[in-house]
């Protein structure tokens, strides 16, 4: 307790004015108004270990249920919470916490007038800091979760699920019964009241509630996007709404301050994903996405869209790992000057949902990839162009966005869940990118293209069903490009193709593949014609005929 000792005559300054403050807040009666955000970055865990906790202190038992079929060790040090030690010492300094991430061992303070931080860098304990919100006099993203209705050219109600090829999977009877969807949102205003939510709220199916920007539990009173994202999954009105997943049960999490844009949202984007994480939830559906802030000077570049370098990211991708599948809108850029996707979009194990219109058209506004390592993104799109949507006590009304392309994809992967339960977040996101329409061409504007929802659910039960060592490969026919897909990472394995004639043409060893997807380009350049793939593992030779197409 006394790391204070290295920087006492420096933190007398920071304390005293600090201090002035609060004592100016209590003369007058008033609540302090926290203006000023900073993430602190931990060196460690400080007391926590991973063998200071069981499972069940630090997750619920369908947490440990969903990382238990990923293969995911229970609990890893991403689990252990920030260390109580570092978090009372930073406070005591006159630092107001307010939320912290235990994946990425941070935390955030706040406070009432601008804080002198280089205190914090003298912590041995403090590996940075960064100021994530400043005040402005008036924000460039008041308002920024509304969105355009759309009130011509209007499709059948029920053509975000049509499109997707969604009913049969209804008329299975999977509508996501006994799927936990986090909805990660920037309020949820009528979702309370609203008539197309009425079977939902009956049945008891929104099973948590929270605000991370306020710190409390009442979502119901600010924004009615999220209200809207939640109607596209849930809604039920005959005739005229349709959700893709009716029977989920719902976290609806507000970790979106609505009235300004700061990377401090990453942040409580991250604590929502860890909140999902904990409780259960199989479904990460985010309608959200970060690049420019009010602060230029806290502004993204398109090189950072390379899946390992915004802080949102980075807590999607882990999200991932963690078993849960991260639905997250691609953005709604593409006529404006950044066009592309938007963070966490770009990550590698997250779902970026373009929108196209009832044509199956691209929308205008649907963000471009690729991201900024080459990988194609978006991944999939969805129906996000006069899509039914209901905010009010009115009828529902048709509205734009990828905000919701990206919920009508969720609530159909919860119905897949629902029908393969063994299936990983991993499988679901391979096979629905190779029932897409475009997934032999796929580009920067529709990715993989519309999935098909029979066409995955066939490929996901043949593949869960199949002997460990089996592999699946495609397209085919391809024009160049093969994707390998393994039901475990292979250790082991020889690739080679073969013409039809018995000719070697390509061999390699790869020692210990760690991975469950691989890719190969062999075949680019080759003539058009069938080639043999063999693929020999330790589990048996598995051997799948190709048929190569030119471009």
């Amino acid at each position: 307790m006394n790391f204070f000792k290295l920087s006492a005559g420096k933190g007398v300054k920071i304390v005293f004015t600090l201090l002035l403050l609060s004592m100016s807040n209590w003369i007058y009666g008033q609540d302090p108004v926290y203006a000023y955000y900073y993430r602190v970055y931990f060196r460690d865990k400080g007391e926590n270990t991973v063998g200071s906790f069981t499972p069940e202190e630090l997750l619920s038992p369908r947490a440990i249920a969903r990382r238990q079929k990923a293969g995911v060790s229970v609990p890893d040090f991403r689990d252990l919470p920030v260390s109580k030690n570092y978090l009372n010492l930073i406070s005591v300094s006159g630092f107001k916490l307010h939320c912290t991430s235990k994946w990425m061992n941070t935390a955030l303070f706040k406070t009432s007038l601008p804080a002198d931080i280089k205190q914090l860098f003298d912590l041995p304990f403090v590996i940075d800091v960064k100021n994530v919100k400043t005040p402005v006099k008036s924000s460039g993203f008041y308002n920024k979760l509304e969105f355009e209705i759309e009130q011509y050219d209007l499709p059948p109600y029920d053509r975000p699920i049509t499109m997707v090829n969604g009913y049969p999977l209804h008329a299975l009877g999977f509508n996501g019964k006994n799927i936990l969807i986090a909805v990660l949102d920037g309020g949820f205003l009528n979702a309370d009241l609203i008539s197309s939510l009425n079977n939902l709220r009956n049945r008891n199916g929104i099973k948590q509630t929270w605000d991370f920007v306020t710190n409390e539990e009442f979502i119901y009173n600010s924004s009615t996007h999220g209200t809207a994202v939640l109607s596209v999954i849930a809604g039920e009105l005959p005739g005229l709404i349709q959700g893709t997943a009716p029977g989920a049960d719902f976290l609806l999490l507000k970790t979106e301050d609505v009235d300004s844009e700061f990377p401090c949202e990453e942040d409580f984007w991250a604590s929502g994903a860890e909140y999902a994480d904990s409780a259960g939830a199989d479904i990460i559906s985010s309608s959200l996405g970060y690049y420019n802030f009010d602060d230029p000077t806290l502004n993204y570049n398109y090189t950072d869209l390379d899946g390992n370098t915004a802080f949102v990211t980075k807590a999607a991708d882990i999200a991932a790992s963690k078993g849960i599948l991260v639905v997250n809108s691609a953005g709604n850029e593409r006529n404006n000057t950044w066009k592309r996707i938007i963070f966490p979009s770009d990550g590698h194990s997250v779902i970026a949902t373009g929108a196209v219109d009832g044509n199956n058209l691209i929308s205008t506004f649907s963000s471009a990839g690729p991201s900024a390592d080459g990988r194609i993104k978006p991944d999939n799109v969805a129906m996000g162009v006069s899509v039914p949507v209901q905010t009010s006590s009115d009828l529902p009304v048709r509205a734009n966005g990828t905000s919701f392309s990206c919920p009508v994809l969720s609530g159909m992967i919860a119905c897949l869940m629902q029908a393969v339960p063994q299936a990983l977040n991993t499988d679901i996101i391979e096979f629905l990118h190779t029932s897409a329409n475009r997934h032999n061409s796929p580009d920067s504007l529709y990715g993989y293209g519309i999935p098909d929802m029979v066409v995955t659910l066939a490929n996901l039960r043949e593949y869960t069903d199949a002997p460990v060592g089996k592999t699946f490969v495609g397209p085919n026919p391809t024009t160049g490009t093969i994707e390998i897909n393994f039901r475990q990472p292979p250790g082991l394995i020889t690739i080679e193709i073969i013409s039809m004639t018995g000719k070697l043409i390509w061999r390699k060893d790869f020692p210990d593949l760690a991975e469950k997807t691989l890719f190969l380009t062999e075949l680019q350049g080759k003539e058009q014609g069938v080639y043999l793939i063999r693929i020999k593992s330790t589990n048996g030779v598995y051997v799948h005929k190709i048929i190569k197409i030119t471009n």
